[in-house]
């Protein structure tokens, strides 16, 4: 295994360990919480309750824990899984062991789900090569283990595959590794997708394209001035970046775009101990050279302020090569050098501006600067000027009023304007290098087809001071968090859609939206930013006001809390998906507005520095530090700039909201990093930090998704080859389908239905099942295994048995025969024949024998060498058929390439034909434009800088444009999904229209029922508080299933007060039920026609609802109409105030100067003409006031239909509350049976336990006998040791001659060192009592198997020994350190039996609380029984009431039908008529947005159509292409856009000269009217006629005032009336037909009598409210006048003020006068003075306009008075007529009341009970409608905002339809492309079968040679023994001859004999 693969496959040997399998099987292994760890392992010893005694596997302590503190742990096959998402027991423990061990055995990457978890590994690791990087290129992600290129790959295969743009999210903490990851991510897309590469496919990694180079040298430039050191962190990315990567169709790089958020500017002006600012700082330094130094002003790391730490290294790094990387990196991007030392001028001055230092005066607390070395050095850099850069600072200009005031700055204002400076220097700088970067990256301007976007960004944060920054991450955090929940929901969505099992579907994303709303939401409550910008606007705000407000308007938000902590620590918090989180609002509204010092950036936006001005080119986007500082003296000036000005929080909810609108249209990819330590150690990982960032990171939040649903799947046949151990008679035999095999199986496991699902390809099971089946198999694979090893031995002992009575029967004829050699040794004809046998031919047959076997050893080594040859060959022809294989493969591809390239020739060569004709048209557009351009060539010069920021523009529209692409492309996309719920929901409000009619019925039968079983109401009562207490006991016992539950306890809740609220209706409704029951019983005739009458007053109270719900809204509408009218008035209050103030003035001016001149009897008749003005005005006024209440009265029609509406879908909304109960009612059945399940499990687990204390205590015996075998066997070990030594020198040297015995001591040797290590296991891990006691067993029996067989080599090898003492010195040395070795093991094993003895006392404690613990289960089964039996009593009651209620409903069935088919008609009468309404009014609007865009598209079209023409007349006779005609239309835009920026410029110009000249020529005006004393004369006059104005004035607005009033009156009256007399008519009508119908049947005319008294009581109720409406009408304009009588005064008091002005001025000219006689000395104050005058005359000059605007007013208020008169007049008449028909009303009404009166005598007698029980329910129909009516009202407010939003919802619809033609065609070409590529597929299968069967034909051939082969050997075998037993026969034919030996053991003997043959011959 090479280095790469250790970190990338790492070792799960262990996964597969029987030992660690029987363990987690026996033990009952489990994590437990621990503090120091995060979690231990432990197994489940006791069980008390809810208590659990644990043993802890690493230190052996007993612990009692809860359970629900207990987390179940996965079986060891699951240990190191690469995706933690197939855990079976999905937990926080289990994730965090899994990631330890992983991170241990080196790899740091792991998925979870959607999710790849990274852990830093804080070294080097070799899994970043280009090997690496060819490894993952093409393969799937399940091919291959986890990576940040698999992440990569997959995104990268899938855009380009599916066409659909792609986001990998890269979050965590500070130095979890983001950026590095960010930059593999760049590293493989620049390597796989660059253009060069793909054509040259020899070069290297890095051997890519200039945009590539790019690309790859951007991050170094980002990270140098844009990373810092951190104490976490080394190379910290102190803002969030996301990186946009464009391809285009072929799969190339295109381009890319950096968006960056949250720099982090603070860290420019000052750093935390031991950290360090941003890299540039001192790479700059650190590597700049003299000549550069001297230029940039640079000095020693000691003398900069702003660098805190001084001179900082970063161990492993030098600043020099850094800052030559840098520089290296900005001339790959093509910077040039004057920006690129304007750049680093910005940085040394950010630098220098740290240094300047400012004192306070003695006498003042003005600041001023001593040394201004640092300001001139940062002039120098800046190019600007000192003087104006130190007075900007100390007394910077401040606009009051019109003019601008120096105001002094204090020590502190100052140094804060300079820290304010210098992190908006570097922000400025910052966005100016990024947009740098992106113009360098997109230079190419080529359309990217689609993109990957890399987003590295902060994960979740919490401090323990959390301010606005942690805010901004936090909320991003969450969005981020939002978008993962609803990706991972769909896809679960799309997996069960798959398989098709039934599930109920729940989009997580919306958990998180309430605290997004919290933050974001503008208004209704507005959200957090939201009231940080409005708090930004209040001059007096500080952040205590903001926080109050916060508190006030967002304090019953269930995700805010208030502080828990001191308000100095803790301002509010907010509870996050990660956690709690405590904020403390100190500075947010400085943060958040950012503010600077206004004259300095005008300075800088002054610079001669063409850098520095462009960098500070938005200067009106600046908020100014006097606006911060003194808000309430400057509100004036700071309203004016209101709309320019954007909060910081603004801008980034705004960045926020374009990024997750892109993340969104995209496939999102997650990667989670993870900090290990805070040591930045290898190796190390701290559990507790992991597990907060797991939280944080929301992987934990992603496993309880995963929880939710069916995290575990299997497929069929793997479930089936798996656990038919489980079931083995189950499935029958013979084929079966694989769902089939599974759902037998399952239905014998007896498995729960809510714990599993059967989909079409997998078996689908909830977190735990495959834990619990995974336990059963091992305990039935380890009885299979005990028996077969039984089995085994037994076999095995038979076998030794039977060959030790073959070695005793060799031993008995090997006697025998020694015995017969004896007898015949001293034979004389025995000698004979031994010497006579070598001279016969027989004996040569044993040299034949030796010939023959000669021959045959080189037979066999030729056939050794042909076998050789053989393999050789073989092995060459597979290898020559792979190569084979491989070159087919390499040549189809080439000749696909060769397809392709020679597609892509015919291509080019068209385009190359296409591009000639275009050059040439060029080349003469060229001659006719360089006559142009030398025209132009002086325009240019002055244009060019106006180009660069167009082209910057341009830039930026381009991409908005893309985006606005990809947004299109979504929306398509979310348009089909829309049509597609659409239709779902028409089918889902056809059924809930059905269900509501069933639920209608049910209540109205319900109702009846109900009433019955009033009087068992208190035994359910019980029952339900039995119930509850159940309920509560469940709760505690299923403590961690309360989050699922949540919404269902919710539900109960509503449910609960729904029922107490029916218990209410039952004891109103029990009297009516009483009664009805007595009528029953008396009259069954009479019940038909009661319900007909019934069903008919039913029908008039609906009515009647309605009528009074129209009412109600009509009500609504005039009270809010009254509430426009009264803020009208006051209005038109105010300004008659103030009209008549002016009137009264220039009445009493008129008044004294009568006997004036005729100039000002012309002043007069002006002033006239005004007055007739202002009545005209007026009476506009009034028209546009009744307009606007005819528009008010339609809308509010529009409101009461939208209500109407509104009640039938709280209808619906009812039935739907009636199933969520009939669900509840399921569930809590379900409950009850999960209990019992639960009891009877606990039954069987104190089985389960009995039994595992008998074994504990079989297991204990067993121990003591296995120690005192042990030490026997130890004895018996020294006195083997020696023999052990011989044993194994003679096994090294005779190795050929002894086999067997060499074999069996190796074997020995190796078990002896396993049990030495089995011992040293035993010491460390302290392992059970059952698995010690198998492992010694195991052990023992193989010692005994080894001593025998050594017993055996011993007796064999004793001959030999002799010779070999020479080397028992040696191994003697040995043999005492081996003894040594096993007295170690001796104590080891001592200690263990002091274990054992520990444990045994903490067995029996814990037997001991095990019994307190039964005891309570006893009580706890009991009251479950006596609760069982409540349950049964309840539920026989409920039976008997439900027979009841049949009985009930068969007698009520036959009179409901009737009036079912009533009501079914009405309702479908109201709905079709509410239907139409909605349709028409829906129409309508479609017809006006659709008019409107029908114009907007008339317009653009007619524009087109112009520039078209343009364009046509313009063309050439060779003709214009339509690239060319675009050309030429983007040129003039451009120079379009360039003439308008000129324009603009030029009217800013002309409006600044424009005010300057006014300025001149007030002062000139000033300066002649300077000494004209004729002034105060005028003045007098002027106030005399004001007065007698006002008094005129006052006079006609009395008399107004009375004539408003009267017709204001009479309009009320008259729109009343008209009412009256309109429900009169309906009213007689009705009362017509009814006196009619009356005659007839008595059943209508009591029907109609009703509705008449309704009716009247209406009348009624409308008569009295309109004379209070007047009442209160006449008391509005008392208040009116009162307040009338205070503007007077108010004006009266002006008037002395202004007088006073006047005296001041008198008296300033005065002075002037006398200044005079000193101009020379006092002329400064001189000019002041006349300014002075001068506005005071303009003033007068106003008011005298004024007055004869007055003037003309006062004469249209004439005009308007005589016409109201005239109107009045008219309106007199028509009250009058109106009176005398609603008198005779009144007495058509009195004669009607009358003959009802006679009626009801008549009737009232029978069915006077039955009218006050039906006046009770509509009492309280009307009190629910009044509740109703109000919910509607707030409804209403919310259906017209939908209404607006679902209009611009339909326009977007709309433009995207138009979209849709264009990407059809491109789905036709891709889906040509798919036609061929499965073509080709098609061919390689092909051509894969074919190779299959050569490889199965050369396999059987193969086998052939093999089989024959074994026969050849096998015949060689037999041909040798057929030669080795020729001889022998022979020799027994003559001994049987000669002696008379035993036949039964010839062969025997004839064999010792041959043996023992040749010794007598020798001797």
């Amino acid at each position: 295994m090479s280095d790469a693969d250790k970190f990338l496959y790492g070792d799960r040997s262990g996964v597969a360990n029987p030992l660690a399998q029987a363990d987690w099987s026996t033990k009952k292994l489990v994590w437990v919480p621990s503090e120091k760890l995060g979690f231990e392992s432990g197994s489940i010893k006791e069980e008390h309750g809810e208590e659990c005694v644990v043993e802890l596997m690493d230190t052996g302590k007993k612990v009692t824990v809860s359970k629900d503190d207990i987390q179940k742990m996965n079986p060891p096959k699951f240990n190191k899984v690469e995706d933690m998402a197939e855990l079976t027991c999905l937990n926080e423990a289990s994730v965090l062991h899994n990631l330890k061990e992983r991170y241990y055995s080196g790899l740091i990457y792991t998925y979870s789900g959607l999710f790849c978890v990274v852990v830093n590994p804080y070294k080097y690791l070799p899994i970043y090569t280009e090997d690496i990087v060819n490894m993952y290129k093409g393969k799937k992600r399940h091919e291959m283990p986890p990576h940040i290129y698999a992440i990569t790959d997959t995104a990268y295969r899938s855009m380009m595959q599916d066409r659909e743009d792609q986001a990998i999210l890269c979050t965590g903490e500070s130095g979890a590794g983001k950026t590095e990851n960010t930059k593999k991510v760049i590293q493989y897309l620049a390597h796989i997708a660059s253009s060069k590469s793909k054509k040259d496919q020899g070069t290297a990694i890095f051997s890519h394209g200039e945009l590539e180079k790019q690309l790859l040298q951007a991050n170094p430039i980002l990270e140098a001035f844009g990373n810092a050191k951190t104490v976490k962190n080394d190379n910290s990315s102190r803002f969030g970046k996301f990186i946009r990567i464009n391809f285009d169709v072929n799969g190339y790089i295109v381009g890319a775009n950096i968006e960056t958020y949250l720099l982090e500017k603070s860290r420019a002006i000052r750093q935390a101990k031991e950290e360090r600012s941003f890299h540039i700082f001192y790479y700059l330094l650190s590597g700049a050279g003299e000549k550069l130094r001297s230029e940039l002003c640079l000095e020693d790391f000691s003398n900069y302020r702003f660098l805190s730490s001084g001179n900082m290294t970063i161990p492993g790094l030098q600043d020099t090569d850094l800052f030559a990387e840098t520089v290296e990196a900005f001339k790959i991007m093509n910077v040039p050098e004057d920006e690129r030392i304007g750049l680093l001028k910005v940085v040394s001055a950010v630098l220098q501006l740290g240094n300047m230092t400012f004192k306070k005066e003695r006498h003042s607390d003005q600041a001023s600067m001593p040394d201004d070395t640092a300001a001139q050095k940062v002039c120098h850099l800046l190019s600007i000027s000192v003087t104006e850069f130190t007075k900007a600072i100390l007394s910077p200009r401040i606009k009051v009023g019109r003019d601008y005031v120096q105001k002094a700055q204090t020590q502190e204002q100052a140094e804060f304007a300079i820290e304010a400076l210098a992190k908006a220097s570097y922000e400025r700088m910052f966005r100016w290098l990024v947009m740098r970067i992106n113009k360098a990256l997109d230079k190419t301007k080529r359309q990217g087809a689609s993109f990957i976007g890399i987003l590295d960004i902060a994960g979740f944060e919490i401090f323990e001071l959390n301010s606005f920054e942690q805010l901004c991450i936090n909320y991003t955090n969450e969005k981020l968090q939002q978008l993962f929940n609803h990706t991972m929901f769909i896809l679960e969505q799309e997996e069960y859609q798959r398989e098709g099992i039934e599930w109920s579907f729940i989009d997580f994303g919306l958990d998180l939206q309430p605290c997004i709303n919290l933050i974001e939401k503008p208004a209704g409550p507005p959200g957090i930013l939201a009231l940080l910008d409005e708090e930004c606007w209040f001059p007096k705000a500080t952040d205590k006001s903001f926080v109050e407000k916060v508190v006030s308007e967002q304090g019953n938000n269930p995700k805010f809390q208030k502080p828990k902590k001191l308000m100095d620590d803790v301002d509010f918090c907010i509870i996050h998906y990660a956690g709690k989180v405590d904020y403390k609002a100190d500075e947010w509204l400085m943060k958040n507005m950012d503010p600077l010092n206004e004259c300095v950036a005008t300075l800088l936006n002054q610079s001669t520095d063409k850098f520095t001005a462009d960098l500070w080119r938005d200067m009106d986007r600046i908020v100014s530090l006097d606006k911060v500082a003194g808000m309430d003296s400057v509100h004036g000036a700071f309203k004016t700039r209101r709309g320019m000005f954007r909060t910081v929080g603004q801008l980034y909810k705004e960045q926020l909201g374009n990024l997750m609108t892109t993340l969104r249209n995209t496939n999102p990819n997650f990667v989670r990093c993870i900090i290990p330590n805070h040591e930045k150690k290898a190796g190390k990982l701290e559990p507790h930090l992991v597990l907060d960032q797991l939280r944080c990171n929301g992987v934990l939040e992603g496993i309880r998704i995963c929880r939710q649903g069916f995290p575990n799947r299997i497929i069929f046949q793997e479930f089936r080859q798996r656990y038919e151990i489980l079931t083995p008679n189950a499935i029958p035999k013979g084929f079966m389908d694989g769902k089939q095999a599974c759902e037998l199986m399952i239905k014998t496991l007896e498995l729960d239905s809510n714990l599993y699902r059967i989909g079409q390809s997998k078996v689908f099971f909830r977190a735990g099942v495959l834990a619990h089946l995974e336990e059963e198999r091992d305990m039935k694979i380890t009885d299979v295994i005990i028996s077969f090893q039984a089995c085994c031995r037994g076999y095995l002992a038979r076998k030794s048995f039977a060959r030790r009575q073959q070695q005793q029967t060799a031993l008995r004829v090997i006697q025998r025969n020694c015995v017969a050699y004896l007898k015949l040794r001293n034979w004389q004809w025995w000698r004979l024949f031994t010497k006579v046998k070598p001279l016969l031919q027989v004996t040569r047959q044993e040299e034949e024998m030796l010939a023959k076997e000669e021959e045959l050893v080189k037979v066999k080594e030729n056939q050794l060498l042909a076998e050789e040859r053989m393999r050789e060959i073989e092995s060459v022809q597979q290898q020559l058929h792979t190569q084979n294989k491989t070159l087919q493969e390499q040549l189809q591809a080439e000749t696909e390439l060769c397809a392709e390239a020679e597609e892509m020739r015919s291509r080019l060569e068209t385009k190359k034909q296409e591009l000639e004709e275009f050059i040439h048209d060029l080349e003469s557009r060229l001659e006719e434009e360089e006559d142009r351009a030398a025209q132009l060539h002086d325009e240019r010069k002055k244009m060019q800088l106006n180009i660069s920021e167009l082209e910057q523009q341009l830039d930026e529209e381009e991409g908005a444009r893309q985006k606005l692409q990809t947004e299109k492309v979504s929306m398509d996309s979310r348009f089909k999904s829309m049509d597609e719920q659409i239709v779902v929901l028409d089918d889902q409000n056809n059924r809930l229209n059905k269900e509501k009619k069933q639920c209608e019925e049910r209540i109205s039968e319900m109702t009846s029922v109900l009433a019955e079983e009033e009087e068992k109401s208190k035994s359910l009562q019980k029952l339900k508080n039995k119930h509850e207490a159940m309920i509560k006991d469940l709760e505690e016992c299923l403590g961690k299933e309360r989050k699922a539950h949540q919404d269902l306890e919710k539900n109960r809740h509503k449910l609960e007060g729904d029922t107490s609220e029916l218990s209410d209706q039952i004891a109103e409704l029990q009297a009516v039920i009483n009664e009805l029951r007595a009528q029953l019983a008396k009259k069954e005739e009479e019940l038909h026609a009661a319900l007909s009458r019934i069903e008919e007053e039913a029908a008039a109270r609906c009515s009647a609802q309605k009528k009074s719900r129209a009412l109600e809204g009509e009500n609504s509408d005039l009270q809010d109409e009254l509430e426009m009218e009264r803020q009208t008035r006051i209005k038109a209050e105010k300004q008659r105030r103030d009209l008549g103030e002016e009137l009264e003035a220039l009445k009493t001016e008129l008044e004294d100067t009568l006997d004036s001149t005729a100039a000002q009897q012309e002043l007069r008749t002006k002033r006239e003409s005004e007055v007739a003005h202002l009545k005209k005005t007026l009476e506009e006024d009034a028209r546009a006031h009744e307009q606007q209440f005819s528009d008010m009265k339609q809308k509010h029609n529009e409101a009461f239909d939208n209500l109407n509406e509104q009640l039938e879908q709280a209808k619906r909304n009812k039935a739907s509350v009636d199933k969520a109960k009939q669900a509840l009612e399921s569930e809590y059945n379900e409950l009850q049976i999960e209990l019992s399940t639960q009891t009877q499990g606990k039954g069987e687990s104190e089985q389960r336990r009995k039994k595992a204390e008998s074994l504990v205590q079989d297991l204990q015996v067993k121990y003591g006998e296995s120690e005192r075998q042990r030490q026997e066997l130890a004895d018996r070990m020294v006195k083997m040791q020696s023999e052990l030594d011989s044993v194994n020198s003679l096994l090294t040297e005779a190795e050929g001659n002894n086999i067997k015995s060499s074999k069996d001591v190796s074997s020995l040797g190796s078990q002896l060192q396993d049990s030495q290590e089995l011992l040293e296991e035993e010491t460390r891990q302290k392992l059970s009592l059952s698995t010690r006691m198998r492992q010694l067993e195991g052990e023992q029996n193989n010692l005994r198997e080894l001593l025998e067989e050594e017993e055996e080599s011993k007796r064999n090898v004793e001959k030999q020994v002799s010779t070999l003492q020479c080397q028992l010195a040696d191994l003697k040395k040995k043999l005492e350190q081996e003894a040594q070795s096993l007295q170690g093991s001796e104590d080891g094993r001592k200690r263990l039996q002091r274990e054992l003895e520990s444990t045994r006392l903490q067995l029996e404690e814990k037997e001991a609380a095990y019994d307190k613990l039964d005891k309570t289960k006893t009580r706890q089964q009991q009251e479950l029984e006596d609760l069982t039996l409540d349950q049964d009593n309840s539920r026989q009651c409920i039976l008997s009431l439900e027979k009841k209620q049949r009985k009930f409903d068969q007698m009520l069935a036959e009179e409901k039908s009737i009036s079912t088919q009533y009501a079914d008609e009405r309702d479908k009468a109201e709905a079709e008529a509410r239907e139409k309404e909605t349709k028409a009014l829906t129409l309508a609007r479609d017809l006006e947005v659709l008019q409107e865009a029908k114009d907007e598209l008339d317009r653009a079209n007619k524009l087109l159509k112009a520039e078209m023409e343009d364009l046509v007349s313009s063309k050439d006779d060779v003709g214009k292409s339509v690239h060319e005609l675009e050309r030429s239309k983007r040129a003039m835009e451009q120079q379009v856009e360039e003439m308008r920026t000129q324009l603009e410029e030029l009217e800013d110009e002309l409006q600044s000269t424009e005010d300057a000249k006014l300025r001149l020529e007030v002062n000139m005006q000033a300066m002649k009217a300077q000494f004209d004393r004729d002034l105060q004369a005028r003045d007098e006059q002027g106030e005399e006629r004001r007065k007698q104005l006002v008094k005129q004035v006052r006079e006609m607005e009395i008399e107004l005032e009375d004539e408003r009033r009267q017709r204001c009156q009479a309009l009320s009256s008259k729109k009343k009336l008209e009412m009256d007399l309109r429900e009169l008519e309906l009213q007689n009508d009705s009362a017509n037909k009814g006196r009619d119908d009356a005659i007839k049947q008595l059943k209508k005319l009591e029907v109609h009598m009703k509705e008449l008294m309704r009716e009247n009581e209406e009348l009624r109720a409308s008569r009295d409210n309109a004379v209070a409406m007047a009442k209160e009408n006449e008391k509005k304009l008392k208040g009116m006048e009162a307040d009338t009588l205070h503007l007077q005064e108010d004006l009266a008091t002006a008037e002395r003020a202004r007088r006073q002005a006047q005296t001041e001025r008198d008296e300033l000219q005065d002075e002037i006068t006398s200044s005079n006689t000193k101009s020379s000395l006092l002329a400064d104050e001189k000019r002041r003075l006349e300014a002075r005058i001068n506005e005071l005359e303009g003033e007068l000059e106003e008011e005298q306009l004024n007055t004869e605007i007055v003037n003309e007013r006062l004469k249209k208020i004439t005009l308007q008075s005589e016409q109201s008169a005239a109107e009045l007049a008219a309106e007199r008449n028509a009250t009058q007529r109106a009176e005398a028909a609603r008198s005779q009303l009144d007495r058509q009404n009195k004669e009607l009341k009358l003959k009802l009166q006679e009626l009801e005598g008549t009737i009232r007698s029978k069915y006077k009970s039955l009218i006050t029980i039906l006046e009770a329910k509509v009492a309280q129909l009307e009190e629910q409608l009044d509740i109703e009516s109000k919910e509607r009202y707030q409804a209403s407010r919310m259906v017209r905002r939908l209404e607006k939003k679902q209009k611009e919802v339909l326009l977007q619809c709309e433009d995207e339809r138009r979209n849709t033609e264009q990407y059809k065609d491109q789905a036709e070409k891709t889906t040509n492309r798919m036609r061929q590529l499965k073509h080709q597929l098609e061919e390689t299968e092909e051509d894969l079968a074919r190779a299959k069967a050569c490889r199965r034909r050369i396999q059987r051939e193969l086998d052939d040679a093999t089989q024959s082969t074994e026969a050849m050997t096998r015949e060689v075998s037999t041909l040798k023994s057929k030669i080795r037993r020729s001889s022998p026969f022979n020799l027994r034919r003559i001994t049987t001859n000669r002696s008379g030996l035993d036949s039964d053991e010839d062969v025997d003997v004839d064999v010792t004999a041959e043996e023992a043959a040749p010794e007598p011959a020798a001797e």
